[in-house]
């Protein structure tokens, strides 16, 4: 099975952090690009002088994907962080369960499950019929969960804590890490109604210690081979001993009739200022604790967990925000500008907040609809899919320097080189001629080498829009500490921003079914 992603060939680079665009291209003509929007959160580097003063930092996105990158620890997080700056840049909180009104001009956005995001913004020269433009990602990744009960107690002292596998992760790079928790419980309120509050220890509180090598000599000729069910349980402390009869007898009793430990459940307590009674049910991941920060010698790398795919998330999204954010930047658009931010791709996307459900496009439906007011002709809402287009952003795999051979040696995307275009003859990408017009050199995964799968299929084969997969190269896919390049942040983000800007007049100059 052959897997092909391509680079933009209409982004070149040169020696300095500025960008050269194919002037012939006119999707690629940027107008200047605004300020980075202010954030006040301390940001890690991994290396004392990380701060470039150079002219272009201006424009660059990166420090703000840190920030997101931070603040998101869990998928929760990370639609939290979205909504808080689609918020604070003007757009509208639209409620799922409620009538919607909008209007040519306006920006709006709702989400679904707190882990679901679809933002839009609809041009000022909108006609009924015409077409969306979305980009859509995901905000989970692999991860540990934890299960619904979760004290577990070993060798009598140890207490333990019971999680499950999320997604396909690279599960031995969890061992020997500073672990806590993160993501949202359900607290009762005084007047006996509850409420989702999102919580985050950012000490770390648990590890996943490996065994010495003095124990397991072969370890490194046989390979490390964990069993994910009983080696997997991360350590969360030492069980007390109180030898006072009224202290055993108020253990015993909360150990009998406890889902979780205790001191979990004190220290997610302190967490959210509310009493250990007033938390009712837990919805909780293990996290690494270690920053996002950038690195490598010239700091050109930036090294986080969740690159896979908060990285394409934040791009999308705040290519979206800084598309339409001064007052005529929407006055010549006749379509509708729009991004999808979905949970669950790591599982499958078959949930009521994935990219299985119809979320986008029963919100498509309801936009067409709103903004037709009382009349909507016959074949309104297919029309409007046929001339919409999707670009499906996820994380790509860059060529490791150490196994070169799982790629083609002809092909090999590299990191800092742009955006990748994925292929596959067997539609495990969206991806088609047409659609990859845009892009060009092209690599290829090694035939004997699978490849991953996106959302882009799925949104595809579900209504029939058109569709392009396309990612940001990455190394250690699925580790609990991924590595990307710096400089593609800030080319997917400014392509992701000239895809909104620009694709209608592109897409006039192609025709396909005439």
């Amino acid at each position: 099975m052959a897997s092909i992603i391509a680079r933009p060939h209409i982004l070149l680079h040169s020696s300095s952090p500025s960008f050269k665009l194919n002037p012939s291209s006119s999707l690629f003509r940027y107008p200047k690009f605004p300020n980075s929007l202010p954030f006040n959160r301390r940001r890690a580097f991994c290396s004392v002088n990380s701060t470039s003063h150079h002219k272009s930092e201006s424009i660059s996105i990166v420090n703000d994907l840190l920030d997101y990158l931070n603040e998101s620890w869990t998928h929760f997080h990370a639609t939290a962080e979205a909504k808080r700056q689609l918020l604070a840049a003007g757009f509208h909180l639209l409620n799922e369960n409620e009538e919607w009104n909008l209007k040519p001009g306006g920006r709006y956005f709702f989400t679904r499950n707190m882990s679901c995001l679809v933002a839009f913004a609809v041009g000022e020269k909108y006609d009924v019929g015409n077409g969306f433009y979305a980009i859509a990602a995901h905000t989970d990744s692999p991860c540990l969960k934890l299960k619904p009960k979760t004290a577990s107690l070993k060798s009598s002292s140890y207490m333990m804590v019971n999680v499950q596998t999320y997604g396909g992760g690279l599960w031995h790079t969890w061992f020997d890490r500073d672990l806590s928790v993160a993501g949202r419980v359900i607290l009762r309120r005084s007047d006996n109604s509850f409420v989702h509050k999102l919580v985050k220890v950012k000490r770390p509180i648990l590890r996943i210690p490996t065994l010495a090598i003095h124990l397991d000599r072969t370890v490194n000729q046989d390979g490390f081979k964990p069993n994910l069910e009983t080696h997997l349980l991360p350590l969360l402390s030492m069980k007390l001993e109180d030898t006072s009869s009224e202290s055993k007898e108020k253990t015993a009793a909360l150990s009998s009739k406890a889902s979780h430990h205790p001191l979990l459940m004190q220290i997610l307590s302190e967490e959210l200022k509310c009493d250990v009674d007033d938390i009712v049910s837990i919805e909780l991941n293990v996290c690494d604790t270690q920053p996002s920060c950038l690195g490598g010698a010239n700091n050109e790398f930036i090294f986080s967990g969740r690159l896979d795919n908060l990285a394409s998330s934040f791009c999308a999204l705040r290519a979206l925000v800084d598309s339409c954010e001064s007052p005529g930047d929407l006055a010549s658009e006749q379509a509708i500008r729009m991004v999808a931010l979905f949970d669950n791709e790591e599982v499958g996307s078959d949930s009521a907040q994935g990219a299985g459900a119809p979320t986008m496009f029963q919100a498509m439906r309801r936009i067409v609809a709103g903004l037709a007011n009382t009349y909507v002709g016959e074949g309104t809402f297919e029309r409007t899919i046929r001339q919409s287009f999707l670009v499906s952003a996820d994380m790509a795999h860059g060529v490791h320097p150490n196994f070169t051979e799982k790629h083609d040696e002809h092909h090999r995307p590299e990191l800092q080189k742009g955006l990748v275009i994925k292929h596959n003859a067997n539609q495990r990408y969206a991806t088609s001629g047409i659609t990859s017009f845009l892009f060009k050199e092209e690599f290829v995964v090694r035939n004997d080498m699978g490849c991953g799968s996106t959302i882009g299929p799925i949104l595809a084969s579900g209504v029939g829009i058109r569709t392009v997969d396309c990612g940001i190269a990455q190394l250690s896919m699925h580790s609990i500490r991924e590595i990307c390049g710096k400089e593609d942040i800030d080319i997917a983000y400014k392509h992701f921003k000239a895809f909104y800007q620009n694709f209608s007049s592109i897409d006039k100059l192609l025709t396909v079914d005439s």
